[in-house]
């Protein structure tokens, strides 16, 4: 007898080919068979006509890697059909740390990934060990994060590293790949990882394709020098052999929407010159990260802690002040954007909530300060620990990146306060605006670009399909009636549509209902 038999639904299996009418019956936590399956038996039946059956959508670009041990804060991934995620993103995740660095990384993270308390490892290997024996509804994969590596070898310094520096990050990040880990990550706007050269990350990308793993990167700078940056990244690819993947593709601000089409063109040119290179988009105009990111990078030298002094010195202040808004030499979203399209997503503390929601220049308004002066407060009587929404585009150029086939879906989504809608809407939405209301791609090619695309990322050999012998990770969503229903007035209302999703053969939402069953499994690379 089978434990579940989905019956009689239009199975998109993530390979891009048109729905085809099958049943699927599942397991021990994997399909067991496909076909015409009236004959069978299960413990349940779940009817799924007009229903669109799907692999667990994979996300490959999320900041779950503390928060995806508390199943009723991170349901809202399984509630929209996400059923593994990538976590370490950007070059600034939780592994490996050791004693001195620590404290910095638990600061530093606190706005980003949230706070769990203590972390009780030091190592990639430890880190995921934690997660299996936490209860977690998805199933996590890892990667390397470039900055966690970089620190240990030398600290928050802000300088190139020496050889013998690079050499420890290579062992550091080739330890990480043997302990499961799928790749090596870089967020180049970020401190500490901002302080590299191009010598680095191509030694350190080497190591990533000895074990075949990807090279996942929030490239240097997204707005002004975004072609520059995707020069780097694509050479340090070129040079060693490393499979690139560039995060939430986009080009920041009104001035540079002309480089969209050569950006991508780029892209093009390096897969005909034999680079394996993809990336994955958000479908919204507005991005979310750290608020600290305003500050001119110098300002990280040293972390955290060193910031926030700095931010106590006047003469220090004002320099800043000017080159927020003068120096495009950086990421600079205060240059780019303007203070009234930065917007407070959350706070730690509760004496600054009233500021969630609102924008930079409206909160200076209300306290009577210039919006750099209200960004320094911000900053300081919450210890950082603040994140931003930055409206910076327009649809039509996510439009022309999402039409794209090296494009993958992924959430960039980040819990706590106000938070952008992408973290509660991203899947949905694309089902819903992009392939059923505007036809962008039809709803097979918008599974693949969810499941079988993302898949392939990571060289999963048993996810990521509708496949006999494939872990049983399964959404059913209604392609006439899904939708997301998260706005930036309110992020945190929930998607509809999407019935039923299952985790390595669990149910784990139930008529649209979080089970709270916690099927999920870290993934390792090289695992059977």
């Amino acid at each position: 007898m089978l434990d579940v038999l989905i019956r009689g639904g239009m199975v998109c299996d993530g390979t891009g080919n048109p729905w085809t009418r099958l049943d699927i019956g599942v397991k021990d936590g994997r399909i067991a068979v496909i076909g015409k399956l009236e004959d069978k038996k299960a413990k349940r039946v779940i009817q799924a006509e007009g229903l669109v059956v799907a692999p667990g959508f994979i996300d490959p670009h999320v900041h779950s890697d503390l928060l995806c041990t508390k199943p009723d804060i991170h349901k809202i991934k399984v509630l929209q059909g996400v059923t593994t995620e990538l976590c370490g993103q950007d070059g600034i995740s939780v592994a490996p740390i050791s004693p001195a660095t620590k404290l910095k990384w638990q600061q530093q993270l606190k706005g980003l990934n949230g706070d769990i308390g203590d972390w009780p490892w030091e190592t990639v290997d430890e880190y995921l060990s934690f997660i299996e024996n936490s209860e977690i509804s998805g199933n996590i994969a890892y990667l390397v994060p470039h900055g966690a590596v970089r620190t240990i070898a030398m600290g928050f310094s802000a300088r190139e590293a020496t050889q013998e520096e690079i050499k420890i990050m290579c062992e550091l990040v080739e330890e990480g790949l043997k302990q499961g880990a799928f790749g090596f990550s870089s967020g180049i706007q970020y401190p500490p990882c901002v302080y590299s050269n191009k010598e680095e990350l191509t030694a350190l990308c080497k190591v990533t394709a000895t074990y075949d793993g990807c090279f996942v990167v929030h490239i240097r700078n997204e707005s002004n020098y975004s072609l520059e940056a995707l020069d780097e990244v694509i050479d340090a690819a070129r040079q060693s052999g490393v499979r690139l993947h560039v995060s939430h593709f986009k080009v920041c601000g009104s001035i540079n929407r002309d480089k969209w089409q050569e950006a991508l063109q780029k892209l093009d040119n390096a897969r005909n010159e034999g680079i394996e290179v993809t990336f994955d988009q958000y479908p919204y105009t507005a991005a979310s990260t750290v608020f600290q990111s305003i500050l001119p990078p110098w300002m990280h030298d040293g972390g955290t802690d060193a910031m926030l002094k700095r931010l106590e010195d006047q003469q220090i202040t004002d320099q800043v002040k000017i080159e927020m808004e003068e120096n495009g030499e950086y990421d600079n979203p205060v240059r780019n954007n303007g203070w009234k399209k930065i917007v407070i997503a959350s706070v730690q503390t509760s004496r600054n909530k009233e500021c969630e929601g609102k924008s930079v220049a409206t909160i200076a308004k209300e306290r009577g300060l210039e919006p750099a002066e209200a960004a320094f407060q911000l900053l300081r009587e919450e210890k950082a620990a603040v994140t931003m929404i930055i409206h910076w585009g327009e649809e039509e150029d996510i439009l022309q990146a999402m039409q794209h086939p090296f494009h993958m879906v992924g959430s960039d989504g980040v819990f706590g306060g106000k938070p952008h809608p992408r973290l509660y809407g991203t899947f949905p939405r694309v089902l819903a605006r992009y392939s059923r209301d505007m036809q962008v791609f039809p709803i097979w090619e918008a599974v693949r670009r969810m499941t079988s695309a993302p898949a392939q990322l990571l060289r999963l050999k048993d996810r990521g399909l509708l496949k006999e012998g494939y872990w049983a990770d399964i959404v059913l969503f209604d392609w006439k009636t899904v939708q997301d229903n998260a706005t930036y007035d309110e992020p945190l209302l929930l998607p509809t549509g999407i019935p039923y999703v299952l985790v390595n053969g669990e149910v784990v939402v139930d008529q649209s209902e979080f089970t709270r069953v916690t099927a999920g499994q870290v993934i390792r690379r090289g695992q059977v």
